[in-house]
Formats: structure tokens, C-alpha cells, sequence
């Protein structure tokens, strides 16, 4: 990554008009001490040719250094100018980019909230599915396989009604950390609502890697928690839809989750297959 590779446009123009301007100083400042120079020797030939009086010569040369001095007067008064319309330049740009830093926060942070969930922080239903299509593509494109893990909560409404929305938006949050992780930074982790989840898992190899998963999730996720109003027990149950045994589309592949997991609830199992 190069230097300052995250800087707003306009950055980089603004850093080198600031340098132009600290060369421009400088420039200035040169000749105005030449300036102050010239004038302190043609007030010295003045002053020593008095005595004598001028020949043609010396009058001619000292009329053409009073004229070089004039223009260098001239020459430091606008480039005081130049100078000093630099930096107002220079300060007009800071301000810019000062203001495109916090516009294009503000878009990130909209563009974030549009595509997660607020209590979880976790993709929502909108970013899973472009995640989805996008998995289904590639798996298609290079013959690879996926997974859908519909997850619900069993039991979360009596955990609201017993211990308050506090405590429920807790053990939410919970279950957010415990699957983020037990799955790679390659899957997808949705909280699409309510107490429903949807994990999107890239690559599975066969249907017992994807048993062992979905095993290894509810155990951790139903591991007992210990929350402000003491100790709570999370049930779950998952079903597990598989591309391209179950569907071949996004929509498809989410429903046969769905069924398989309201199949192993029925069932009273921690999580079923589609197929």
C-alpha cells in the first residue's frame, strides 16, 4: 500500500500546493532581502560619490542600479501577493478536504447501517443475499459447493417476557459473537430478524464437514451464558440447505433451510438437512 493510499481525492493536489507556497515564501522572502540590499548600496554610492561629484559613467551606473531596484521593489510587492493568495488557497483547500473527510465518513457509516444489522452488527437479510448470489455464482462458475444454516431461537419470547427486552437484545448479542466465532472470515454471518440467522458457508467439502459445523455451533451457541440477570440457557435448532443437492437459486436454497430447520424443531434436534 503507498503512503497516504486512503487519503481523500484532492489530497495529494492540496499537499503539493502547499509546498509550492513554502517555496514561494522562501522566494519572496529572497528577494525582498535583495531588495533591502540594493538599496542599502545605492544609498551608500550616493552618499560616497556626493563628495566628488558624478562622472557620466557613475551617473548612468547608479540610475540603472536605482532602476534594477525599483523592479526588484516591484517584483517582491507581487510576489507578496502571489504569496499571500497561496494561502488563502492553501486554506480554502484544508477546509475542503477537511469537509470531504467528514462527508465521506458520514457515506460510510450510511452505506454500514444500510447493510447491517444495528444490534448485532451483523451483515442484515439485504447484504446476505448479495453474498449469497455472489457464492452461487462462483460455485457455479467453478463447480464449487455452499451451504445455507437457517438458525432460530427456541424459546427466546419467554427469555423477553421473563427478564425484559434488555436481557433478550443480550443474549442476541451473544449469539452473534458465538457464531462469528465459529465460522471463517470466508462465510457470511446475517441476523435477518427478530431471533433468525442465516450463515452462508463457502467451500464445504461434504455433508459430514457440514454435520461437524453445524454441531460445533449449537454446542457453543447453546452454552450457558452469563448475563446481568444471572444465568441463561439458549436452545436453538438449524437447518442446513446445501448447492446444488437443495436449489439452485438464493431464494430456493433459504426456503429449504427454513423448512429443515421448522422440521428439526418439530423433531427436537439442534439441526437437520434439507436433503
Amino acid at each position: 500500500m503507498t503512503p497516504n493510499s486512503n487519503a481523500p481525492p484532492g489530497a495529494a493536489a492540496a499537499r503539493t500546493l502547499t509546498k509550492v507556497l513554502g517555496t514561494t515564501e522562501h522566494v519572496k522572502d529572497l528577494v525582498e532581502q535583495s531588495a533591502s540590499e540594493l538599496s542599502a548600496i545605492n544609498s551608500s554610492l550616493k552618499h560616497e560619490v556626493g563628495r566628488e561629484g558624478l562622472s557620466a559613467q557613475l551617473h548612468a551606473a547608479l540610475q540603472k542600479s536605482q532602476a534594477v531596484e525599483e523592479k526588484v521593489q516591484d517584483a517582491s510587492g507581487k510576489l507578496a501577493a502571489v504569496t499571500q493568495a497561496l494561502k488563502a488557497e492553501v486554506s480554502e483547500r484544508q477546509d475542503l478536504e477537511v469537509q470531504l473527510a467528514v462527508v465521506t465518513e458520514q457515506e460510510l457509516v450510511a452505506r454500514r447501517a444500510a447493510l447491517h444489522d444495528n444490534l448485532t452488527g451483523l451483515a442484515n437479510r439485504s447484504l446476505f443475499n448479495d453474498r449469497l448470489e455472489h457464492g452461487l455464482a462462483q460455485a457455479r462458475r467453478h463447480g464449487l459447493t455452499l451451504a445455507v444454516f437457517f438458525l432460530d431461537l427456541n424459546g427466546f419470547k419467554a427469555i423477553n417476557d421473563q427478564h425484559g427486552h434488555d436481557a433478550g437484545d443480550a443474549v442476541l448479542q451473544t449469539v452473534a459473537d458465538r457464531l462469528k466465532e465459529n465460522t471463517r472470515d470466508d462465510d457470511t454471518v446475517s441476523r435477518i430478524g427478530g431471533d433468525e440467522f442465516l450463515v452462508l458457508v463457502m467451500g464445504v467439502r461434504d455433508k459430514q464437514s457440514v454435520s461437524h459445523l453445524a454441531q460445533k455451533i449449537a454446542s457453543h451457541i447453546q452454552a450457558p451464558c452469563q448475563l446481568f440477570v444471572g444465568q441463561v440457557s439458549i436452545k436453538l435448532s438449524i437447518g442446513i440447505a446445501r448447492f446444488p443437492q437443495d436449489g439452485d437459486s438464493a431464494e430456493a436454497l433459504v426456503k429449504q433451510a427454513d423448512t429443515a430447520m421448522y422440521k428439526a424443531k418439530h423433531e427436537g434436534a439442534a439441526y437437520g438437512f434439507a436433503s
